[in-house]
């Protein structure tokens, strides 16, 4: 006799994506990370504080996937721009990721800060708002977990 489990109720965790690259470029409404980390990372906050990661590449695979995709509803980020001595602080809306090689380009709107046209190592933190998590790598019991909802 075969028995199915009753599938266990399902959470949504609230958390950020972080991208991190060697040096940026900005012109004409794009914005490129040059020298993309081969991950991407995520994390969450209390109570859960959920990490773990996916492939640059499965990030942009799936940008339009689900109902409410960031091709469809694209989020905000706040790139952490060093260099020069000093850190440049900008937030953007992201559109379009296209990525060749290891450089990421995205068509950006500024929303607040200015771009420089170059800059050094850089880090750019992307809302999750809008976006199912894709197959990650998760700290804990939560390993196997493959969308932004876990199950307990």
């Amino acid at each position: 006799m075969t028995t199915q489990e009753t599938p266990a109720p399902v959470e949504e965790i609230q958390a950020l994506y972080v991208q991190t690259a060697g040096g940026v470029t900005y012109a004409g409404g794009k914005l490129t990370l040059h020298g993309l980390a081969p991950a991407t990372l995520f994390f969450s906050d209390r109570p859960d504080r959920v990490t773990g990661h996916i492939t640059s590449t499965e990030f942009v695979q799936t940008w339009g996937d689900g109902e409410d995709s960031f091709a469809s509803n694209p989020p905000n980020a706040a790139l952490s721009i060093f260099g020069d001595g000093q850190v440049h602080d900008v937030v953007v809306e992201l559109y379009e990721p296209v990525l060749a090689g290891a450089d990421l380009t995205y068509r950006v709107d500024v929303l607040d800060g200015e771009l420089p046209a170059t800059g050094g190592p850089s880090s750019l933190f992307i809302d999750i708002i809008g976006r199912p998590l894709s197959p990650v790598s998760v700290a804990g019991a939560r390993r196997r977990d493959r969308r932004r909802d876990y199950r307990r």
